[in-house]
């Protein structure tokens, strides 16, 4: 969900998917638009996600306190960052998420002390493994036992690594095949984007069990292309 737009939510959660990820980091929205957009998805079966636009203890807050189960953390890169991640997602003494009923995520405090008391088993959170030095830690990122799963960045990956924009160049594939191994062998959720279903396909049999495969922006581009095409190459 990169569009900030509620009708694109709503529709997405129409279609039936099992999660839904605000884009905070790349996309336009703010902590408004992403209350809105999870008000289209209520009632629906879609898990409202989000990926922070950083690893700040203050806008994690804020994106929980809007309503969302789950959450995506960027470039992380050392177990300290990581650490500090968790701790900004869970409520003292576990962490230093401040409290508050009076938030959406607490139902305006109709249910506060229901969701207090549920919400550090119940959030779930994701680190992304974007970079080079997160590669070399993940053996330490992996033994913090309240992450619940990793996301595999490709392209920025790709990009610090030295391979601008291309996720495809072998020490690139080498290296995500490393952190495959490790978050599986570690029972860590392994989580990534794919290009289409075929790609997502091959990824849940590689052992992924959370994949993103469509956007209500790049997807509608590519929609918006090959439609284009048709017309272009129709000979009236």
């Amino acid at each position: 969900m990169q569009s900030g737009s509620a009708i694109t939510a709503e529709i997405m959660a129409e279609a039936g998917y099992d999660a839904l990820m605000i884009d905070l980091e790349h996309g336009p929205g703010d902590i408004m638009s992403t209350i809105h957009q999870i008000h289209a998805m209520k009632g629906k079966i879609a898990v409202p996600f989000s990926r922070a636009p950083w690893n700040d203890f203050v806008q994690i807050k804020r994106i929980l306190d809007s309503g969302v189960y789950g959450l995506l953390v960027p470039y992380v890169n050392t177990k300290e960052e990581a650490q500090a991640a968790v701790e900004a997602v869970l409520y003292p003494k576990e962490g230093i998420r401040g409290v508050a009923g009076s938030p959406r995520a607490a139902h305006y405090e109709n249910k506060a002390m229901e969701y207090l008391h549920t919400a550090n088993e119940e959030v779930y959170l994701m680190i992304a493994v974007e970079t080079p030095d997160s590669v070399a830690n993940l053996d330490e990122i992996l033994t913090i036992e309240r992450l619940d799963g990793i996301f595999i960045g490709s392209m920025d990956l790709a990009t610090n690594m030295g391979y601008f924009g291309n996720p495809k160049a072998e020490a690139v594939q080498d290296a995500i095949k490393i952190v495959e191994q490790k978050v599986l062998t570690a029972g860590k959720v392994l989580s990534t984007v794919a290009g289409n279903w075929e790609d997502a396909q091959k990824k849940y049999e590689k052992g992924y069990q959370l994949v993103f495969f469509f956007s209500d922006t790049t997807s509608l581009g590519t929609a918006a292309r090959t439609q284009l095409t048709h017309f272009t190459t129709w000979n009236y």
